[in-house]
This record gives structure tokens, sequence and C-alpha cells, in this order.
């Protein structure tokens, strides 16, 4: 396993449609592993394979104590609606506002070629979306509702504080 460099924003290759997995190989469940490692020590709960530069529709999820490595996922139904701050890894420090469905059916297969459906909601759904929107070339700062404040990881900034007690009262 290994750490692979996390593309940020100002990278190109994030804006591309990453390409269809037909086998899934050794190569494939080695970035598989050097994703989740990469993931682990980023403290995150997605990563998508573009972001360490690798234009496959990979995706790895960690959320509570599941881990899902899946290929070539496509949401094929959603519902409901939810409005939420959420960050990313390839934007490092910055929260926003993104309308996201609340339920989501995904479909995929596993790194042993196994298809699967997942039904998931709240947070998790939103990972999958956000994941997802990854393998498209659309980044999360592309859906942000531009009228609410942009939040900072900054804790000395005052500007920030503020916002964070307004956020607090809603």
């Amino acid at each position: 396993m290994a750490l692979r460099f996390v593309r940020t924003e100002e990278d190109e290759i994030l804006y591309k449609k990453s390409k269809y997995v037909s086998e899934v190989t050794d190569r494939i469940k080695q970035l598989f592993d050097d994703m989740e490692e990469t993931l682990e020590s980023h403290k995150g709960v997605g990563l998508a394979a573009v972001q360490v530069g690798v234009l496959k529709r990979l995706i790895v999820v960690h959320y509570n104590d599941a881990v899902y490595r899946l290929v070539n996922p496509q949401i094929i139904s959603s519902d409901g609606e939810e409005i939420a701050y959420e960050g990313c890894l390839s934007i490092p420090g910055k929260h926003m506002s993104v309308k996201r469905p609340l339920n989501v059916t995904l479909k995929a297969t596993d790194e042993n070629g196994q298809e699967l459906t997942i039904e998931a909601s709240g947070h998790l759904a939103r990972i999958f979306c956000h994941e997802t929107d990854h393998l498209e070339g659309i980044l999360y700062t592309q859906k942000a509702d531009f009228t609410q404040p942009v939040l900072y990881d900054n804790d000395d900034d005052e500007e920030n504080e503020e916002v964070d007690e307004t956020e607090e009262q809603k």
C-alpha cells in the first residue's frame, strides 16, 4: 500500500469524466488499497480515483464501521432533499452548503466482481452523491448554494467565528 497525492481544485484532471472499468485487475485492487490508505491518512470519508490522478470509475467510502470499495458506481434513483455543509479532500479547509437527495439507491460492482445495490440515506447518501459527482468531473463547489456563508477550518479568523455562530443559530 502507498499514500497517493490528493489533487486539488486547480488540477484540470478533477474536471474530467472518469472511464468505465471493464475488469477488476490486481492493479485496480492495489489502487483501492492505496486509496483507502490515503483516505485514512487524511481522515476523510470518501475518495474517488480521479482525486489521486486516476481517471477510473472507482470510489472508496468509509462510513461508520463500513468500508465500500466500489467499481462503476451509479446513482439509479433518489428522493427527498437535504441541505447541508460538505467539504472535500481536494478543496481542503473549505465547507459549503449543498442540496443533495436525502435517499439514494446506488448500483455498483465490488472489487470481487459482485454486483451490488445499496440503499443509503442521510450522510451516507450525501457521500455517495459527492463521490459519484467526482467521477463525472463535478466538484461540490459547482453545486454549492452561494447565498450561504462559506465555512473555513481556520478557527483563528474572526469572520469565520461569526459565521459559525450564525450557523449554530439556524
